[in-house]
């Protein structure tokens, strides 16, 4: 924050023995290196976010457990009457130096850090926009950060400073005005042992899209101070042109806002306003600076604005962890395997299969630009998309009695929709631990429930494409177009054969304990088996209620069709073995999987015979 002097001392003064020996109770554990990497710099937060070890700035600030254990610490952060946003202990070594600096980002447009030395030494120099202090034990100061700012320690014992950013209410500020007059008193405040202070923390979450009013205030203020190193023509007319691309962001940003507010339907509009202003300010800004700091007007537009305006990054790290997606050639079984794992109560989903998750974003819809099909790989998994879908996941996850589950973090997100067969990779980057199990069906079988499919007219997913006649049913897979005009049987041999195919090569690229397969034929044959097994690879509990599903012949299917038979295909025989050629070569591959499937107490592999 900016001050109207580098330097104010507060007129209080803390127990500096009493904090020194509550803080030398910590293990050297505790310390962590500092964020920025500066030699001989270390830290141990107090608050933080969620009171994790984490140096976060964006987030509910809560009290971590070391604390916790300091309880003078605790009353003297609540002494100040204010709201604590991170809070640190930070440790300089003898003979390290912080190197001049200015703290840019939106973080410090509205807080100042209160420095409380505890072990400290005359040789230790704080320096700021041109002046220099020792900044004695127990003491507590603030300083204008926006300026150059920097320490050097030519001592001989380590630096502990108690370190806290605040935006400070009204009292606060009052107090730091008065606290340089003279007449004002320093206020001693001592170790009171019958006192168990709990610090305010902030608690506010960031709106993932920043308000325009904030984005505003953000560039007006940095518009403000633009400044080029040098008076040409040249320079001059760059500098006319940044500043109209600043007008143009507050502009265009409030026009997305009035349109999308924060829904997750319009992230990828602000992303793509967003990184087209930094494309465009990364050509203009080369000379231009901030005249009060020197510091480059790019690398502060993108701290202040750019960086924090769109929080899509906190978004995606609210993913469920280690998700299990089933995924199938259509057809094959995979509802009946999804509604029996789903049985379990360890198991959270959404409520069926989830074609909206993905094709409710229009970027990622077939006839969208580069998207000609239900395939997408990691190159479409942007950060927008990737927080979109979390952020549906987490609004739509139910339990097993079909309540909502939220982001609860002991349920397993299991998930079946049959297009995700082609979006394995676009899976593996939006969840990078996920887990997949592969369910595949002897084709005879899996084509000839294709074809009834097609025939019944019930699962129509495209009712109009270019360059097909009539409605299209079940997955697009790439190539499409070459079916227009084609028999039947060769539409469900060309979906069953890319769709698994394409499978077997995605899965190949992931790490082999991150998948598993499972032939339809034996989830039927051995119920239990199987699912045990899929449990054991999948972390799903085989709970009481997931017991009493497989005791017997599992119950049919949502989309069954007609009941279960093994040589049902043979009224489709001709039709199917007038193809059956063409997938050979595929369906050898799947016959010759060998799938790991990693027990809790150790690997378990099983053959799955064809």
């Amino acid at each position: 924050m900016r001050l109207a002097q580098p330097f104010r001392r507060l007129a209080v003064q803390f127990d500096a023995i009493r904090l020194r020996d509550e803080i030398a109770q910590l293990p050297d554990s505790a310390w962590a290196a500092h964020p920025g990497g500066i030699p001989g710099n270390s830290a141990l937060r107090l608050i933080s976010v969620d009171g994790g070890e984490n140096d976060g700035t964006d987030g509910p600030m809560h009290a971590t457990p070391h604390l916790a254990r300091l309880p003078y610490v605790r009353q003297v952060l609540a002494s100040f009457g204010v709201v604590w946003s991170r809070s640190r202990l930070l440790r300089l070594d003898a003979g390290a130096v912080v190197p001049g600096h200015s703290d840019i980002n939106r973080h410090w447009f509205s807080r100042v850090r209160v420095h409380i030395p505890v072990v400290t030494q005359p040789a230790v120099r704080f320096h700021c926009g041109g002046e220099s202090v020792h900044m004695a034990a127990g003491e507590a100061w603030i300083f204008d950060n926006w300026r150059l700012h920097g320490v050097e320690h030519a001592g001989d014992a380590p630096r502990i400073h108690l370190v806290a950013d605040t935006s400070g209410s009204a009292a606060f500020w009052r107090f730091a005005a008065e606290s340089g007059t003279p007449g004002v008193r320093t206020r001693e405040v001592p170790f009171d042992p019958q006192l168990d202070a709990a610090p305010l923390t902030e608690r506010a979450i960031p709106p993932v899209v920043m308000s325009p009013a904030e984005v505003e205030l953000l560039l007006a203020d940095l518009r403000a101070e633009l400044a080029v190193l040098d008076g040409s023509a040249d320079s001059r007319a760059r500098l006319s042109q940044y500043r109209g691309l600043l007008d143009a962001l507050m502009r265009d940003w409030r026009q997305l806002h009035a349109l999308h507010g924060e829904q997750a339907n319009g992230w990828t509009a602000f992303e793509q306003l967003r990184d087209g202003v930094r494309a465009a300010a990364t050509g203009l800004g080369a000379d231009i600076v901030v005249a009060s700091n020197g510091v480059a007007a790019n690398r502060v537009l993108e701290g202040r604005v750019l960086r924090p305006c769109l929080s899509l990054e906190r978004v995606v790290a609210a993913r469920p962890a280690r998700p299990v997606f089933i995924v199938a050639a259509p057809r094959s079984g995979s509802t009946l395997l999804f509604e029996t794992l789903a049985a379990s109560h360890s198991v959270a989903t959404l409520g069926g299969e989830a074609h909206w998750l993905v094709e409710g974003i229009p970027s990622l819809r077939p006839g969208a630009p580069g998207v000609e099909s239900n395939r997408l790989t990691a190159r479409e998994a942007t950060v927008a998309v990737a927080a979109r879908i979390i952020s549906g996941i987490v609004a739509h996850r139910v339990d097993a009695g079909g309540r909502a589950a939220g982001a609860e973090p002991a349920l397993r997100l299991l998930e079946k929709t049959p297009k995700n067969v082609l979006r394995i990779p676009f899976i593996d980057r939006v969840f990078p631990d996920a887990l997949f199990v592969f369910l595949w069906r002897d084709p005879r079988g899996n084509l000839a429930s294709i074809m009834d499919a097609w025939a019944a007219g019930r699962w129509q997913t495209y009712p109009r494409l270019d360059g097909f006649d009539g409605p299209w049913s079940l997955l697009l897979p790439p190539s499409w177009e070459t079916m227009r005009g084609r028999s039947l049987q060769e539409i469900a041999a060309f979906q069953w054969q890319s769709a698994n195919r394409i499978a077997l090569d995605d899965l190949a690229q992931l790490p082999s304990e991150r998948w598993t397969s499972v032939r339809y034929e034996d989830l039927v044959a051995d119920p239990r088996g199987t699912i045990e097994r899929l449990c054991r690879f999948s972390g799903i509990d085989f709970d009481a209620a997931l017991d009493l599903r497989v005791r017997g012949a599992l119950p049919l299917s949502r989309y069954t069709h007609s009941a279960p038979d093994a040589d049902k295909w043979r009224r489709r025989e001709r039709e199917v073995l007038a193809v059956l050629p063409t997938v050979r070569a595929t369906w050898e591959r799947l016959e010759a999987l060998a799938p790991a499937a990693p027990a809790r107490g150790g690997p378990v592999r099983s053959r799955i015979a064809g």
